[in-house]
């Protein structure tokens, strides 16, 4: 049917449709270092940005039997999100995905999808957000503190952006401290490590009811132990709740999780299951792909000083040394130009995943039911259709007058965080982290890129540096007659 109406693709493998060459081509590309180039969609996605260029902005390829359309044009995919007659929804996640999320709010769907979305907002917005700032530029003192040992040597900034941002799910949304979710993430970690193996690896359905690999087993044991950790942290809250030692249940993410699951309106109320479900996603969520923006910020400002400086000074002029406060973080515009460039270039998230609920009209074309529907963003980001002939280049001056006029006539070009009612809930969460952290450490240091780094983008759930992010540090010092920064040698 999609033949008929000219859309092409990579001829349907038996049992495995296009997942061997996807693997094929993402092995090849992971195996070789990149010069310090932005141009990352052949590295980071190479069957997109090979497969458009044979076929079309719009092709069809296959996971295992079951049809994938990639639509690769902006409108199709803004009428995609926004979901305006609720023929796309998300599509089932795959086995091991799963594990990750359960059932929660990033898969589920209707009137559940509506409660805990309700949830959400609630959380991660206006005076909640501004709630948990002290909480996160204290976790930011702690890592500052550690790097004391270090100033004028080496650092690995993702590693220590993966222990911050850890501690600032943990103490944000659940009071507790990153030791007492450590075992959490610990499991996170090595599920994480299974999905990625394991994700273009087709298996024939139902034969794991049968058979089970060793990676199926494994993931089981991890999904229960991470349910196991989760349920010990509800549990504690609630006997502190019970004993009178809480305000009610309390007013971070599991506190409101918490009231949801004990409400006297059944219509309100939510499950255990729901529970722990929302209780991971956040876990993974606001860990994985803060983790990412902020180390993929730090290498482009170490690679590019210039705009380091001009961030530096913003931020000398709105805070001084002190902590950064909320007035003064909604005014960092040329920090936000930076986070926004960021995530064009190395957007966390590449894709956007729905289905054709039923057959349905998309722009000229008909789609079959059931097809599932790819958005590949990340090939938005670098197209220079929408940025222009410097589109690989770090301009976080596109973004002087917002994201709406930052592309060529088409802000669908721009999605990070996607589009319509099911936008990241946290997007709001993420930034604020990012200009606290940004802001303290540029405060304090100047830093460049070490001689040592190795350009390797990958794809491993969200967009990361395979070999890490290694820059040279050294601690600034304000200079009294200019105001400006003078690095102590």
């Amino acid at each position: 049917m999609l033949a008929l109406q000219g859309i092409k693709g990579p001829s349907y493998r038996l049992i495995h449709g296009s997942t061997k060459e996807i693997t094929s081509m993402k092995k090849e590309t992971m195996g070789r270092p990149m010069n310090l180039s932005h141009d990352i969609l052949p590295e980071v996605q190479p069957h997109i940005h090979s497969w458009t260029k044979i076929y079309g902005k719009n092709f069809l390829q296959w996971y295992g039997s079951q049809a994938q359309l990639v639509i690769g044009e902006p409108e199709l995919c803004k009428e995609i999100l926004n979901n305006k007659h609720r023929a796309y929804p998300k599509r089932e996640p795959q086995a091991y995905v799963k594990k990750l999320l359960g059932d929660g709010l990033a898969s589920t769907e209707g009137e559940k999808w509506g409660k805990l979305r309700k949830l959400a907002n609630h959380a991660f917005h206006g005076d909640s957000l501004k709630s948990m700032i002290p909480t996160m530029t204290a976790s930011v003192e702690t890592m500052l503190e550690r790097w004391k040992n270090h100033e004028g040597k080496e650092i690995e900034v993702f590693e220590e952006f993966r222990l911050l941002t850890s501690e600032v799910v943990s103490r944000t949304a659940f009071g507790s401290s990153y030791l007492e979710g450590k075992n959490v993430f610990e499991m996170l970690m090595k599920l994480y490590f299974l999905i990625f193996k394991n994700l273009f690896k087709f298996r024939f359905p139902g034969i794991s009811k049968i058979f089970k690999t060793r990676d199926e087993i494994e993931s089981a044991e991890l999904e229960k132990g991470i349910r196991d950790s989760v349920m010990e942290v509800i549990k504690k809250r609630e006997k502190k709740a019970m004993a009178g030692e809480e305000d009610g249940f309390g007013s971070d993410f599991l506190g409101l999780l918490l009231k949801a699951h004990h409400d006297t309106n059944e219509k309100q109320r939510i499950s255990v299951d729901d529970l722990v479900d929302e209780c991971k996603t956040f876990y993974f969520a606001g860990q994985e792909t803060t983790n990412s923006l902020l180390a993929w910020t730090v290498f482009l400002l170490a690679l590019h000083r210039d705009w380091q400086e001009e961030a530096r000074k913003e931020v000398l002029q709105l805070f001084g040394k002190q902590t950064p406060h909320p007035e003064g973080i909604s005014k960092l515009k040329t920090m936000s130009m930076i986070i926004n460039e960021s995530l064009r270039l190395y957007s966390p998230v590449i894709a956007f995943e729905r289905k054709a609920a039923r057959e349905v009209r998309l722009g000229n074309l008909i789609v079959p039911a059931n097809v599932e529907l790819q958005i590949p963003n990340l090939a938005f980001h670098h197209d220079a259709k929408f940025w222009g002939e410097d589109v690989h280049l770090f301009k976080p001056e596109r973004f002087s007058e917002g994201v709406a006029k930052a592309t060529k006539d088409n802000m669908v070009a721009f999605l990070p965080f996607g589009m319509g009612p099911r936008t990241c809930v946290g997007f709001n969460f993420a930034t604020i982290e990012v200009k606290i952290a940004l802001s303290m450490i540029l405060q304090h240091y100047s830093f460049t890129l070490s001689p040592a780094y190795v350009h390797s983008p990958f794809h491993f759930l969200t967009v990361r540096p395979q070999h890490g992010v290694r820059v040279t540090y050294i601690r600034c010092e304000l200079c009294k007659p200019c105001g400006g920064v003078m690095v102590k040698t």
